[in-house]
């Protein structure tokens, strides 16, 4: 089952745990709409056939959904009952957080054993490098920052490039270091809008006529039209633009890395599930292969890398 938000990718870990199942001797079966679906019992067997043709396709096959049912132990009961009315007896769950919440729920009052994948665009999961979705979403932005480069050239003026990332700015970093943006505004760190302004009107009396700022969505600002707005009142003089990239960055084909991060992880989940492992997050530390505890993936924060945000504004002087 694939829940919560979509991500670039899933379509892969699907098919590579249909068919990793499949060669292993089991029956497997996807349950559409995740935790919704499996209270109101869509569940369908599935064959090495059915995930044909979707390794490079973006979104989720199995459809997904946020479930404030599952939330309730009725919920989770009627679910339970579904999963043993079609003789299922373990688990892969595609997703982020919320999803491995109500994944370790689940394990503990029913003795369920589920494997986790992380399938999220914001790659704020402990126990993996990269999580399935964040690379693809990464390359639109840097191609939408591009193409936003080209007009604020042309007209001389500074662009706000608001880009997902409620909690984390792990993809307002990458992408900003990426598109050589002049400034990359993220939840980790404290924008002082004086330092920005003055910041900027320094950029603008040295050299620079036009310029990207990448903002995360959760900074501490506001968002990016509350900083541009802030930016219009200190320094009228400056054409400033706001531009909010929002769900495109959830969509499109994957990436190469992703669908083989993707493929790797389901498959992963399966064997993972056969030796024995359960209420665990599978992910790619390193180049190696780790199994992370449901809690400690999700409590755990996953740290900014603070030098390539340095790096990233001594690059863009």
């Amino acid at each position: 089952m694939t829940s919560g938000g979509d991500s670039p990718g899933m379509n892969a870990a699907i098919r590579a745990v249909v068919r990793t199942a499949i060669f292993s001797g089991l029956d497997v079966f996807g349950i559409y709409r995740g935790y919704e679906g499996m209270i109101d019992n869509q569940i369908e067997q599935l064959y090495s056939s059915s995930v044909s043709n979707i390794v490079q396709r973006g979104g989720t096959v199995l459809k997904t959904a946020r479930s404030k049912r599952f939330m309730e132990y009725n919920g989770r009961l009627q679910a339970y009952n579904n999963l043993r009315e079609h003789n299922i007896d373990a688990l892969v769950a595609i997703g982020g957080n919320g999803t491995f919440t109500g994944a370790s729920i689940f394990d503990r009052e029913f003795d369920f054993p589920i494997i986790g994948l992380p399938g999220t665009i914001d790659n704020d999961l402990y126990g993996t490098d990269a999580t399935i979705g964040y690379d693809t979403a990464v390359n639109t932005v840097v191609e939408a920052a591009d193409k936003i480069r080209d007009t604020a050239n042309s007209h001389e003026r500074l662009f706000f490039i608001e880009v997902m990332g409620r909690d984390a700015g792990f993809i307002a970093l990458r992408s900003g270091i990426a598109c050589g943006a002049e400034f990359i505004l993220v939840p980790e760190t404290t924008t002082y809008i004086d330092n920005f302004t003055r910041l900027l009107k320094h950029d603008w009396r040295k050299s620079k006529t036009s310029g990207i700022v990448i903002v995360a969505e959760g900074d501490d600002s506001g968002g990016a039209y509350e900083i541009a707005k802030q930016v219009k009142e200190r320094l009228p003089e400056m054409d400033a633009r706001v531009t909010i990239l929002g769900h495109i960055q959830r969509g499109g084909s994957p990436s190469g890395f992703d669908r083989v991060l993707a493929s790797t992880l389901g498959y992963i989940a399966v064997k993972g599930l056969l030796g024995g492992h359960r209420g665990e997050m599978a992910g790619i530390v390193n180049k190696e292969v780790v199994f992370t505890p449901f809690e400690k993936a999700i409590k755990h924060h996953k740290d900014i890398n603070k030098e390539m945000l340095e790096m990233s504004r001594i690059l863009a002087l």
